[in-house]
Order: C-alpha cells, then sequence, then structure tokens
C-alpha cells in the first residue's frame, strides 16, 4: 500500500482520529476531513488523490452521497465506502447505484473494515488500470493514426474523423486485406462518445457457424448440448460501446438476418431465451470483398448491407498510396526500433527503390512485416535489404499454361469445364488454403466450399484470422 492513499471523512473527532491512526499503521497515507466543504477542497486540490474514500453518510454541512455524486460527475475513480449510525434503505440503494463499494452500519470491528477497504482498494486499482489503457488508447488511435500524405490517405482521414464525430449506429468499412480495416475501426470508437465503453472485436471467419449465433448473441443455461451456464454474447459484452464484425461476408445467411435485427432494433434474444434483451451497441463491420458484388451473387443480404452501408468507408491499397511508403516505413522503423532496442536510422536508395518498385499485395500489413523482419535482423544503424525478402522485379510474369483456359471452337468447351479450371487454378495459386483461395476469386468461403464439393476438388479450409 505503499505511496496508496486514503481519505477519511467523518465528523466525530475521536472515531475520525482513530481511523487516521488505525490506516496509517496498516501502511496507507491517510488524511482526514470534518465535513462535505473540506472534504470537496482537499479532493478538488489533487495534492491527495485517495484510492479509498471512507465517509460519514450525514454530515454537518451535507450528504456524503451528494459530494459522491459530484466527483462521479467529475470522472473521480477513488472507490468510496460508507459509515452511517442510522442509514436507510433508500439511501444504501443509492449509494450503491452511484457505485459506492459497501455500505457499513457503525460500529464497525476493524477487521472487517480492514476486509472491506482492501476490496475497494482492488476494485479502484483495477479501474485506474483500465483508464490508464483507455486513455492510452484515445492518445493513440485519433484519425491521425491513418499515416499517410497522399491525397487518399487524406481523404480517408478526413471521412474517419467526421464519422468518429457523429452518433452512427453501423458504420461498413471495405478495404483489401491488409490495408487498415481494425485501425480504422478502433480509431472509429477511440476518438468517438463511447470512447469510455468498450470494444469488443470479432473475425466472424475465425467462428465456426454453428456456433457464431451463441457467440453473438449468448445462450442461456441449457440451450444446447455442453450449455451449462448462462453465456453474455459479444452484443452484451459490448454494450455502451463498439462491436467490431470483421470479415461480415462470412457471416451465413441466416445469422445475416438476425444481425438486421440486431442493428436496428438495438434488441436480441439469447439462444435458447424467452424475452429480448436491450443492447446499446454501435455496430463496426469490415470487409476484405465489395459486398455490394455478394449482394449480386445472392451470398449476402441486400437489407443488411443497405443497413451497415449508410456510412461506407473505403480504404485504398498500398500500391494506390505509393507516396505514403515512406512515412509508413520510417513510423514502423521507429516503433520496431523501440521494441527491439535497436537503433536504425538510415535507410539506403536501394532498399527504397525495392519498397517503392513492389506492389504489396499484402498491403501495409505486409509492408510492416518486412520491417519488423529487417529492423529485428540488422546489426546496424543501416537497414539492410538483405532480409527484405522481396522479387527484384515488381513485375509479375505473363501468364503461362496452367493460366490459360483453352476454349474449343466447335464449342464442346463447357462453362464447367472453365469454371473447375479456375478454381483448381486459385486454390493451387493459393497453396490450397479456402478462405485465401475465395479472397483471390472475390466470393465467399462458404461460396467456394460449395463449388470445391461440386468439382470434386480439394482445399485445406485453414484460417490466418488477418484483418
Amino acid at each position: 500500500m505503499k505511496g496508496e492513499a486514503i481519505l477519511v471523512i467523518e465528523d466525530e473527532a475521536l472515531l475520525g482520529e482513530e481511523l487516521v491512526r488505525h490506516f496509517t499503521r496498516e501502511g496507507w497515507e491517510a488524511a482526514r476531513a470534518v465535513d462535505v466543504a473540506q472534504a470537496r477542497a482537499v479532493l478538488k486540490a489533487g495534492a491527495l488523490q485517495p484510492l479509498v474514500v471512507l465517509s460519514d453518510l450525514s454530515l454537518p454541512d451535507g450528504s456524503g452521497l451528494d459530494l459522491l455524486e459530484e466527483r462521479r460527475e467529475a470522472g473521480d475513480g477513488s472507490a468510496w465506502v460508507f459509515l452511517t449510525g442510522y442509514g436507510t434503505v433508500p439511501e444504501s440503494v443509492r449509494a450503491l447505484q452511484l457505485g459506492a463499494i459497501d455500505f457499513l452500519q457503525k460500529p464497525v470491528p476493524l477487521d472487517r473494515l480492514d476486509l472491506v477497504v482492501e476490496s475497494a482498494a482492488r476494485s479502484a486499482r483495477a479501474e485506474r488500470r483500465l483508464r490508464e489503457a483507455s486513455k492510452g488508447h484515445h492518445d493513440r488511435y485519433t484519425p491521425d493514426a491513418f499515416l499517410g500524405t497522399s491525397s487518399a490517405a487524406q481523404e480517408v482521414r478526413s471521412l474517419v474523423g467526421r464519422i468518429a464525430g457523429v452518433p452512427f449506429t453501423s458504420v461498413l468499412i471495405e478495404g483489401e486485406t491488409g490495408t487498415g480495416k481494425g485501425l480504422v475501426a478502433r480509431i472509429l470508437h477511440y476518438s468517438g462518445d463511447r470512447r469510455e465503453g468498450p470494444l469488443v472485436e470479432v473475425n466472424c471467419a475465425a467462428l465456426p457457424s454453428e456456433l457464431m449465433e451463441s457467440e453473438l448473441f449468448g445462450h442461456e443455461a441449457g440451450a444446447f448440448t455442453g450449455a451449462r451456464t448462462r453465456h453474455r454474447g459479444f452484443f452484451e459484452q459490448a454494450s455502451g460501446g463498439s462491436l467490431f464484425l470483421d470479415e461480415v461476408s462470412e457471416m451465413p445467411p441466416p445469422l445475416q438476418a438476425k444481425l438486421l435485427k440486431a442493428v436496428e432494433d438495438r434488441r436480441i434474444r439469447r439462444v435458447g431465451g424467452e424475452k429480448e434483451i436491450d443492447v446499446d451497441v454501435q455496430v463496426i463491420a469490415a470487409s476484405n470483398a465489395a459486398l455490394d458484388d455478394a449482394v449480386a451473387r445472392g451470398d449476402f443480404r441486400a437489407d443488411l448491407y443497405h443497413r451497415m452501408a449508410v456510412l461506407k468507408i473505403e480504404l485504398p491499397a498500398l500500391r494506390e498510396r505509393k507516396a505514403d511508403i515512406r512515412e509508413l516505413t520510417w513510423a514502423a522503423v521507429a516503433e520496431f526500433n523501440a521494441r527491439a532496442g535497436h537503433a536504425v536510422t538510415s535507410i539506403p536508395d536501394s532498399v527504397w527503390e525495392r519498397l517503392e518498385a513492389y506492389r504489396w499485395p499484402g498491403n501495409v500489413r505486409e509492408l510492416r512485416n518486412v520491417l519488423e523482419r529487417s529492423v529485428l535482423l540488422a546489426t546496424s544503424s543501416v537497414l539492410s535489404d538483405r532480409w527484405l525478402g522481396l522479387p527484384r522485379s515488381s513485375e509479375r510474369p505473363l501468364p503461362t499454361e496452367p493460366d490459360a483456359v483453352v476454349l474449343r471452337l466447335d464449342g464442346s468447351t463447357s462453362f464447367d469445364e472453365i469454371e473447375a479450371h479456375v478454381l483448381a487454378r486459385a486454390l493451387e495459386l493459393s497453396e490450397g488454403n479456402v478462405s485465401a483461395a475465395a479472397r483471390l476469386l472475390g466470393m465467399t468461403r462458404q461460396t467456394l466450399r460449395y463449388r470445391i464439393e461440386k468439382f470434386g476438388l480439394t482445399g485445406d479450409d485453414a484460417e490466418d484470422g488477418a484483418v
């Protein structure tokens, strides 16, 4: 407890002085105020920042409950415990509603008081850690975190800043893998008016379809085999904040209807539940495939798309904003220097040429991965091109026989033959990864699985879970 403070607000001189002496012996920095005015002055001055406030309920110039309400409105993170000789039920209820840890009847044995105060201290420490972490996120995830001086980057930054400043219900972010959809989602949350609430991030592509409903909306005990207890789903966990649904295009059609209802009505029903539950959530959805194309193919509900796309952010590929490569590179090098304790401060022209000539199919994520490896393996202050791992030429080779489809002039080449050839080639280029092949072809994983089974092809259903 060294360095941790407790403020005792007690007008009874003997009790107040005894409590200060007791907590001082226990290792606290203890101070006392005799009424609301003195306590208010101590707290506002800031010289003492108590982890715990131990207050009498009825003070000569007012109520300790009114002071607690003032402090809560001011953002006070102290844990409050009340002592009273004649408290009422309404007062105890109000105290707990205002966030007080406990409401104790005088006289209180010191051993019991110590247990209550220590419990209050643990709660306050946890609250302070959350506040500090949240403040760090607020400082880090501002629109300026989307780096770049290109017109494309400036346009994204401006739009994200405008959307973060309005009370939106849902927003859609589209862009290739690695363009920064997760970053933009965090900026929207931590720069908006829900910054103090939770941000729950969900990768829909990584959730088994049979568990997705339970994970999103929760379930009641006994709803299905193995459901031994009630489970709060992601919507409930995100209430008061934001729910980030990455790869929303991978959501099965039956769940899309339930997602639409949840977004529009702000109400959900747990699996096996009998009543609907109110949730206060703003939904941020992301997709690396164009959802309007998925709507045209019948893979995504049009009504859900139109509801989500009221506010839409399209992120450019890195090859479309190559003017930003130098700024992104220096920012990443500085970050990885700090992590590894290295001091890479120079990047030769030959390295810049290779970085700017490459097409970056993995976008900013791929650039960061390349730079992380190069910084970690650096042996001097110069970033060597030895560890870049990039091809010497940015030009892709011309298609050879495996990429060609032969159309017979007699009309005997069927559409199924063409489709099967394209699917097989996509799986080959993706080394059998179904998700990667689906992204390459611009279709959902479910659609590709169906076609793989139709033509008797094989593919590995492993997921990479990338944003």
